[in-house]
């Protein structure tokens, strides 16, 4: 087991940052708080999304978004401030310079929005962010995994994992299955 794997190190609030990656969205309130939510594609996403957050000790609110997709969210919470600070420039998504990822914020990164396509494995980027596609690119690069970005034709927009040799490296990062109905869409 790599030493930045998933299971390697304890769960916490700072693995958040990979739904970022993903459509993941942070707002403020009053500079006082955070609210982080995402909104998923499969209700098993929304359900393993709720689990990550209670291992993290956040209660999850679930529900549905207003165009009726999966969503969990957070409370408005105190100890997200940082991480709204860091992953915003005025009310737009940016990523923090230098973002170092770890196994435990690919994991949720791949929860939010991983999948199969052809020829490799994608992780889903937020297509209302594209100034974060490229940075995320880098992060990737940085812990060994080179990735191509993928775009709206390609069933993007997303980072394209391809070769055994990264996918295994993504599968040894990212940990066990979640649940059966994620099998479709985990890397293995």
């Amino acid at each position: 087991m790599s030493f930045f794997s998933a299971e390697a190190t304890q769960p916490g609030l700072a693995d958040l940052a990979g739904l970022l990656c993903a459509s993941g969205q942070v707002v403020h309130f009053a500079r006082r708080a955070a609210r982080l939510s995402v909104v998923v594609d499969e209700l098993w996403r929304r359900d393993a999304l709720a689990q990550a957050f209670a291992e993290r000790g956040i209660d999850p609110e679930v529900g549905v978004s207003e165009e009726e997709h999966p969503l969990v969210r957070t409370a408005f919470r105190t100890d997200l401030i940082g991480m709204a600070d860091a992953w915003t420039r005025g009310a737009v998504k940016s990523v923090p310079v230098g973002l170092a990822l770890d196994g435990a914020a690919l994991r949720l990164w791949a929860l939010a929005a991983g999948r199969w396509v052809d020829n490799g494995y994608m992780l889903g980027l937020d297509p209302r962010a594209p100034e974060t596609h490229e940075p995320l690119v880098q992060a990737l690069t940085r812990i060994g995994l080179p990735a191509g970005l993928l775009g709206v034709r390609g069933g993007g927009p997303g980072l394209r994992l391809t070769g055994r040799r990264r996918i295994g490296r993504l599968v040894e990062l990212v940990g066990r299955l979640p649940s059966v109905a994620a099998e479709p869409y985990w890397p293995v």
